[in-house]
Formats: structure tokens, sequence, C-alpha cells
């Protein structure tokens, strides 16, 4: 028999992921899930029959695994057009298995055992368990709280966390859970940090079509940025295909050489198919990112004033399609706990936010909220909370 556990020393603290075991809940206990963010609507109708157009011309092999050269120029095209940002589809483009591969495949490149990755927290927590599986040593950089009831990223707080065996910084903007956007200053602070200790920046940039508050800021628009920054992005949350799994991942030549080499031995190519529909989509005009982002838009206020209204701590947010809400006012002190609850006890999924830290016992208190969610189950969601929330046991009732 072989030896116990199984399991690899790096993975043994995460066990299953928190999106599945609340999605998993709400299930079970046929509650409405503003919890895992995926849109319950429909993708454009256009995006799905470009699919099968391609399917129905029998693009169906292997892709290159690079990914199909339509689709590395549209992205290349996209963040020219969008942001400003100038890549070469051919050196500098590469089409991943969504973003999780790519993040999967830049720290995997980067990263030697012993290497440090900082994470500013809280953190996506994909960003966490790839940085274990390379090897790698997490150092979590907390949000401070802002003056204006939101959060804010300190330089020294950054920089304490680094050392010469920082080499990777992650940022996540937008980011998830908080819905946070972050300032020029403070994207400005994570590239000098990043030269003091010459570090890859790795910047999450899924959400760069979901800002409601100005045009959505990279880090690569800051003077120096772009020289040592994986961008990465996907179609998942722009276009509501979550199940395609089609992203990719710009950067500098040398940081993509290394990149594609992690790649072409994990997945090598994915939905080819869906890689030519996505490459009509990032095509598109402002007539569809606009209205989706103001859809978006409407849907958030919506559910922020509705959770104000019922007590939480609701901080809005200024991008994504998720809420963290300070559950203290209601007197409820421990997210994890009422999140495995409120599921059976009211009919809700939503998402704890201690999960996403270093330690966990620290930063309790924030819950997520989806709100890419029809307005039917936004309503019930809304309703079920207004009625169930006052009923259920407090942490002195217990």
């Amino acid at each position: 028999m072989p030896r116990q556990p199984q399991l690899t020393s790096r993975l043994q603290r995460f066990g299953t992921t928190i999106f599945t075991e609340m999605s998993a809940l709400s299930l079970r206990h046929d509650a409405v899930n503003l919890g895992q963010g995926f849109p319950d609507f429909d993708a454009p109708a256009a995006l799905t029959e470009a699919a099968q157009r391609a399917i129905g011309e029998g693009r169906n092999q292997y892709a290159p695994g690079n990914g199909i050269p339509s689709l590395r120029r549209a992205v290349a095209g996209h963040a020219a057009r969008h942001h400003g940002l100038d890549y070469d589809p051919d050196t500098e483009v590469t089409v991943t298995t969504g973003a999780t591969e790519a993040i999967f495949c830049t720290l995997n490149a980067l990263c030697d055992i012993g290497d440090e990755v900082v994470l500013i927290e809280p953190f996506y927590d994909v960003h966490r368990v790839a940085t274990s599986m390379a090897g790698a040593v997490a150092r979590g950089v907390p949000l401070r709280a802002a003056e204006d009831g939101g959060w804010r990223l300190d330089e020294d707080d950054l920089r304490a966390a680094t050392s010469r065996a920082t080499r990777v910084i992650v940022i996540n903007a937008p980011m998830n859970p908080l819905g946070k956007t972050f300032s020029l200053d403070e994207l400005g602070a994570v590239v000098r940090v990043a030269e003091e200790v010459d570090a890859v920046i790795l910047s999450d940039e899924v959400y760069e079509h979901l800002v409601f508050d100005g045009a959505h800021r990279s880090v690569c628009h800051v003077t120096g940025g772009m020289d040592r920054t994986v961008r990465i992005s996907s179609a998942a949350k722009t276009f509501s295909v979550t199940g395609w799994k089609v992203g990719w991942a710009c950067a500098p030549p040398a940081i993509t050489d290394a990149l594609r080499a992690a790649k072409q031995w994990t997945t090598f190519t994915s939905g080819t198919p869906f890689q030519h529909a996505v490459a009509d989509a990032l095509g598109w005009d402002g007539s569809y990112f606009e209205p989706m982002a103001a859809d978006y838009l409407r849907r958030r206020d919506l559910l922020c004033e509705a959770l104000d209204d019922i007590g939480f701590g609701v901080t809005v947010p200024d991008g994504t399609f998720f809420v963290a809400c300070d559950i203290r006012p209601l007197g409820f002190d421990d997210d994890l706990d009422l999140c495995r609850r409120m599921p059976a006890e009211i009919g809700v999924g939503a998402i704890p936010t201690q999960v996403f830290h270093e330690d966990p016992s620290a930063h309790h208190g924030l819950v997520r909220f989806a709100f890419c969610k029809t307005d039917e189950a936004l309503a019930e969601g809304i309703e079920r909370l207004r009625s169930g929330l006052p009923g259920m046991a407090r942490p002195d009732d217990r």
C-alpha cells in the first residue's frame, strides 16, 4: 500500500475551495446562490452563434499552443482600443485555459522553490493556491481601512512584505472579493516596490470592463509597469461565459517565453471553437461593453441599497460584480459561520472573506454577495435575507 497521505503537503492546508462548498450548500438547500460569481443569464446570442458556426465549420481540432492567431490579434487590438496598451500578438500574447491557467503558468514559470510571492489581502483564492503549488512562499499584505469607508493599499506595508526573495507581486484590479479599484497612486506604489526588489507583477484584470467610476486603471498604465507585468484577463466575466475557459496573458517577450514554456506542459491548448468566437467578440465596439457595464451598475445599486436597508455595513464597490458587507452591525461576528448557516436557515448563499487571508482568524466580519444574477434571483435573495436574518441566532444567543 502507498504511504499516507496521498495529497502533497503543498495542498493539504487548502481542502475544498470555498466556492465549491458554498455552492453545494446552496444547491442542497435550494438557496438563492448569491455566492459564486457566475452570471445566471445567457451569454450574448451573437457570441454563442459564432461558436456554433466555428463548430459547424470544422474548427474542432487542436489550436496552436499559444492560441489561434486571430484571437491573439484580437486581444492585442482590444487592449490598444480600450486601454491604450500596445502588445505584439506574436511575442507578447498567449491564450490560456481561462485566467486560472494563466495564473498557474506564470507562477510555475517564474518561481523556484522558496521564492516569495506577495499577495494583497483579501486575495482571490486561486492566487494563494497557485503560489503554493509553484513551491513559493506567500506573503500577505492586508488592505487598510480608508477614510471614505473603503480600503487602501499602504506602500510601507507592501514594502515590508518584500525581500530579496520576492519574485512576484500579485494584484487583482478590479479586486475580488472587495470590488475595489486601485488609484494610480496605489498602482504606482506596486511598481516602485517591484522595481526595488526586481519582482515581476502579476496583474489579474478579469473585471476590466466592470468598472463603475471612471476608466479602468491597470498597473501597466504606470511608468515602468508594463515592462515587468503579466497582464491577465479572460472572456468569462465580460461575456458571461464562465464555462468556456478562454483567457489570455499579455507580457514582455522574455516573460511570455517563460510562461509559454510552462503552458505547453499543462493543457497545451483548449476550446478551439470558443477561441474563434471570442476573437469575434473582442472586436465589438462600445455598443456592447458600455450597456453591459451599465446594467451591472443598476444591479449593484439595487443590491447595495437593499443590503444597507437590511442593516449590513455596505461599502459600495467601484468594480467587479461583488459587494462585501460588514455583518457586525447585524449582531454577527463570524462570516464563515454565518455563510455556512444561511443556505439552510434562510435560503441564501454567500461567500465569507476571512478565508482569503493568510491568517483567517484575524479577519472576521465581511461577507461577499454577487449581483451577477437575474432581477428575479436578486429580488428573491433580498426578500429571504430581509425576512430570515432577524430570526437567526446571534453569537450571544448560542
